[in-house]
Order: C-alpha cells, then sequence, then structure tokens
C-alpha cells in the first residue's frame, strides 16, 4: 500500500502533475489488482476541488514519467497533444544480448493476437504502424542499456520491438525467456511537451534496482546520461518552476 503518493510528484504546475511511477503497480483499477495509483489521486489535489486525472497510462511494471492533468480544460489540451503525437517520450531498458547495431529504428506494425504463448502484441503487416528509435547507451557481457524513443504509442510496443530484435527487456515474463519475471527494467526516463507557453522537460530517476545495474556499465558509457536513483525530483523544467 502507498504511504505518500505526494513523494512521487517530480514536477507540478496549475495544469498537470508529472509523477515519477513505481513499477509493480497498476495505474487504474483492473480486475487482479489489489492497489492502483488512481485509489490515491485525492491525496494529489494540492488546493483544487477535484483530484488529477490521467493523461495517459503506462504498463503497471514499467516505472517513471506519468503525466496527469489538474482539470478538464488541461486535460482536453493534454488529449490533443497525446493524439497529435506532439508529446516527446523517452525511455530507459536494460534487454538481454544486443541489437544488431549500436542504434537505429525499427518500424514495425504490431497487433495483439493469440498464440502459443498466450495474447501479445505480434507483427502484422495491415496492423497499425509501430515506430522506435533505439540508441545503445552501455552494455557488458550479458546486458545492454538502451534508449528508446517511441514515435507512436502501441500497447506494449518498446518490449515487443525490444524482443522483435532478439534483445528483450530484462524482468518481461511476456516477451523475454520463460522464467523472466519483473522487476521489468523499463523505465519512462523523460518526457516533453509545450502545454500553454514555455516548453517543458521533466526527467524521472530509475528506481535503485535499475540505477545499480546502470551504474555497474563502463564509466564512458555512463557518462552518457545522468543516473540518479529514488523518487525525488530531476527536473529541467524549460522555464517553469517545480513548485
Amino acid at each position: 500500500m502507498m504511504e505518500d503518493p505526494s513523494a512521487l510528484v517530480l514536477y507540478q504546475d496549475d495544469d498537470l502533475l508529472v509523477l515519477n511511477k513505481p513499477g509493480g503497480i497498476a495505474v487504474h483499477k483492473g480486475t487482479a489488482t489489489t492497489d492502483d495509483l488512481e485509489a490515491h489521486f485525492d491525496a494529489l489535489r494540492f488546493g483544487l476541488p477535484q483530484p488529477p486525472r490521467l493523461a495517459h497510462r503506462l504498463d503497471k511494471d514499467t516505472s517513471g514519467c506519468l503525466i496527469l492533468g489538474r482539470h478538464d480544460e488541461a486535460l482536453t489540451l493534454l488529449g490533443r497533444l497525446f493524439s497529435r503525437n506532439r508529446v516527446a517520450k523517452t525511455y530507459w531498458a536494460c534487454v538481454l544480448g544486443r541489437p544488431p547495431q549500436a542504434e537505429g529504428c525499427l518500424s514495425q506494425p504490431l497487433r495483439k493476437l493469440s498464440g502459443p504463448e498466450g495474447d501479445r502484441m505480434r507483427p502484422v503487416t495491415d496492423a497499425p504502424p509501430a515506430v522506435t528509435h533505439w540508441r545503445t547507451l552501455g552494455d557488458n557481457d550479458t546486458v545492454t542499456w538502451l534508449e528508446l524513443k517511441p514515435e507512436t504509442g502501441r500497447t506494449h510496443q518498446l518490449r515487443a520491438h525490444c524482443a522483435l530484435l532478439d534483445c528483450p527487456i530484462m524482468g518481461d515474463r511476456l516477451y523475454g525467456p520463460a522464467g523472466d519475471a519483473p522487476p521489468l527494467y523499463l523505465h519512462a526516463r523523460q518526457v516533453e511537451l509545450r502545454l500553454r507557453h514555455a516548453p517543458l522537460r521533466v526527467e524521472a530517476p530509475p528506481p535503485a534496482y535499475m540505477a545499480a545495474l546502470l551504474s555497474s556499465f563502463q564509466p564512458q558509457a555512463v557518462s552518457a546520461a545522468r543516473i540518479c536513483s529514488g523518487t525525488g525530483a530531476d527536473t529541467c523544467t524549460g522555464g517553469r518552476s517545480a513548485q
């Protein structure tokens, strides 16, 4: 059970909140959930008459930046940005093995289909487009640290695309090797958007278990990006102050 939802807040202004969502908790109630983030949103009103609401979603096992709208107008504006792909998202992932090259782009349409392993997103030529850019930030003998930038937002897109590159994300019980289990090493590292005036960029430090692994990579790889662990703010606001 979550003790203090306000400790997850990375950024706050009059329109929105950005939380550092923990891995392992669903964003909303489901048939198999025992706890969810929405159940704690009343503690995030911060003086407004209504609690904030989800502007988008993250998978239960994914951690990192999650945007909430604080009122109806903000939610409408945020919905417009997401529908027009005007919210840039950057993820970090630790994957098993290595992609075919240090950086690249995978454009592989995906659709949810049944199969021997159960329902999952699978490549289908006539499915909706799914595009992911990747870049290697570090590696060791068995694991690669990737930066992932999705152009589209299909269900399980990053998890399915990494598996198609023969480097499934660590802890992915659906797309990874048999027996793999959470925690999932997929983290929504950064969001960038312009809601009204100044551009906004918010970064979320990775969870402790992921930060520990990232810190074990070669120093020259680690220098490619700052690593901070915890739920505190690691935020660049592009002109607006985090409150």
